[in-house]
Protein backbone atom coordinates (compact mmCIF):
# COMPACT_ATOMS: atom_id res chain seq x y z
CA UNK A 1 0.00 0.00 0.00
CA UNK A 2 0.93 3.28 -0.32
CA UNK A 3 1.83 6.17 2.17
CA UNK A 4 -1.65 7.30 3.64
CA UNK A 5 -3.12 10.71 2.60
CA UNK A 6 -1.22 14.17 4.44
CA UNK A 7 -3.33 17.14 5.08
CA UNK A 8 -0.72 19.98 3.88
CA UNK A 9 -2.83 22.50 4.34
CA UNK A 10 -6.20 24.09 5.90
CA UNK A 11 -7.99 27.75 5.02
CA UNK A 12 -10.98 29.06 5.23
CA UNK A 13 -13.16 27.45 2.22
CA UNK A 14 -10.23 25.42 0.96
CA UNK A 15 -8.45 21.55 2.69
CA UNK A 16 -5.27 20.26 0.60
CA UNK A 17 -4.20 17.18 0.64
CA UNK A 18 -0.98 15.13 -0.59
CA UNK A 19 -0.87 11.65 -1.84
CA UNK A 20 0.71 9.74 -4.69
CA UNK A 21 2.88 12.43 -4.77
CA UNK A 22 0.37 15.27 -5.90
CA UNK A 23 -1.62 17.96 -3.90
CA UNK A 24 -5.50 17.71 -4.58
CA UNK A 25 -7.20 20.78 -3.26
CA UNK A 26 -11.11 20.63 -2.14
CA UNK A 27 -13.53 23.03 -0.25
CA UNK A 28 -14.76 19.93 1.61
CA UNK A 29 -13.43 16.52 1.52
CA UNK A 30 -13.49 12.85 2.29
CA UNK A 31 -9.91 11.21 3.00
CA UNK A 32 -9.15 7.68 3.45
CA UNK A 33 -6.38 5.17 3.21
CA UNK A 34 -7.48 4.73 -0.91
CA UNK A 35 -7.02 8.93 -1.24
CA UNK A 36 -9.28 12.18 -0.86
CA UNK A 37 -11.95 13.69 -2.96
CA UNK A 38 -14.50 16.24 -3.14
CA UNK A 39 -16.84 16.19 -0.43
CA UNK A 40 -20.29 17.42 -2.49
CA UNK A 41 -23.05 17.43 -0.12
CA UNK A 42 -25.70 17.24 -2.47
CA UNK A 43 -24.65 13.39 -2.87
CA UNK A 44 -26.52 12.44 -0.03
CA UNK A 45 -28.58 15.63 1.12
CA UNK A 46 -26.11 17.04 3.79
CA UNK A 47 -27.28 20.26 5.66
CA UNK A 48 -25.71 21.80 8.56
CA UNK A 49 -28.74 20.70 10.48
CA UNK A 50 -29.32 17.51 11.38
CA UNK A 51 -25.62 17.41 9.88
CA UNK A 52 -23.42 14.59 8.76
CA UNK A 53 -25.43 11.19 7.64
CA UNK A 54 -24.46 7.69 7.63
CA UNK A 55 -24.31 7.75 3.55
CA UNK A 56 -21.78 10.55 4.09
CA UNK A 57 -19.46 7.98 5.90
CA UNK A 58 -20.17 4.54 4.28
CA UNK A 59 -17.72 5.37 1.52
CA UNK A 60 -14.52 5.59 3.76
CA UNK A 61 -15.98 3.04 5.99
CA UNK A 62 -15.44 0.94 2.78
CA UNK A 63 -11.75 1.47 3.10
CA UNK A 64 -11.23 -0.65 5.64
CA UNK A 65 -10.57 2.32 8.64
CA UNK A 66 -9.90 1.57 11.78
CA UNK A 67 -10.83 5.36 12.81
CA UNK A 68 -13.11 8.36 11.89
CA UNK A 69 -12.14 11.84 12.41
CA UNK A 70 -15.31 14.03 11.43
CA UNK A 71 -14.76 17.97 11.41
CA UNK A 72 -17.28 19.88 12.09
CA UNK A 73 -16.13 23.35 10.44
CA UNK A 74 -14.26 26.06 12.32
CA UNK A 75 -16.92 27.10 14.32
CA UNK A 76 -18.63 23.66 14.73
CA UNK A 77 -21.87 24.47 12.67
CA UNK A 78 -21.76 21.11 10.98
CA UNK A 79 -24.25 18.36 13.40
CA UNK A 80 -23.62 15.13 13.77
CA UNK A 81 -26.72 12.79 13.15
CA UNK A 82 -26.97 10.22 16.15
CA UNK A 83 -26.81 7.18 13.59
CA UNK A 84 -23.84 8.31 12.90
CA UNK A 85 -22.60 7.58 15.97
CA UNK A 86 -24.59 4.18 16.33
CA UNK A 87 -23.15 2.85 13.06
CA UNK A 88 -19.62 3.80 14.24
CA UNK A 89 -20.21 2.02 17.70
CA UNK A 90 -21.78 -1.29 15.84
CA UNK A 91 -18.93 -1.72 13.76
CA UNK A 92 -16.43 -1.25 16.53
CA UNK A 93 -14.85 2.03 14.73
CA UNK A 94 -13.02 4.57 16.94
CA UNK A 95 -14.33 8.09 15.94
CA UNK A 96 -13.61 11.87 16.97
CA UNK A 97 -15.67 14.65 16.53
CA UNK A 98 -14.24 17.45 16.51
CA UNK A 99 -13.59 21.26 14.60
CA UNK A 100 -11.60 21.00 11.80
CA UNK A 101 -8.67 22.74 12.73
CA UNK A 102 -8.08 19.85 15.68
CA UNK A 103 -9.70 17.49 13.34
CA UNK A 104 -6.78 17.58 10.74
CA UNK A 105 -4.27 17.67 13.65
CA UNK A 106 -5.75 14.39 15.00
CA UNK A 107 -5.92 13.14 11.64
CA UNK A 108 -2.12 13.99 10.21
CA UNK A 109 -1.08 12.72 13.88
CA UNK A 110 -2.62 9.25 13.43
CA UNK A 111 -1.97 8.52 9.66
CA UNK A 112 1.70 9.43 10.69
CA UNK A 113 1.63 6.15 13.23
CA UNK A 114 0.44 4.09 10.71
CA UNK A 115 -3.31 4.25 11.52
CA UNK A 116 -5.92 3.23 8.89
CA UNK A 117 -7.80 6.64 9.55
CA UNK A 118 -10.15 8.21 7.39
CA UNK A 119 -12.48 11.30 7.78
CA UNK A 120 -14.94 13.89 6.71
CA UNK A 121 -13.03 17.62 6.92
CA UNK A 122 -15.95 20.96 7.04
CA UNK A 123 -13.74 23.97 5.85
CA UNK A 124 -15.73 26.75 6.26
CA UNK A 125 -18.58 27.79 9.42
Amino acid sequence: MSELPVITRLTWGQIEVTYSGKTHRFRDCKIGPQGAREWNWKETGTRHQPGIQVADIEEILGQGVEVVILGCGRLRALGVTPEVEETLKQRNVEYHIEETGRAVELYNRLASQGRRVGGLFHTTC
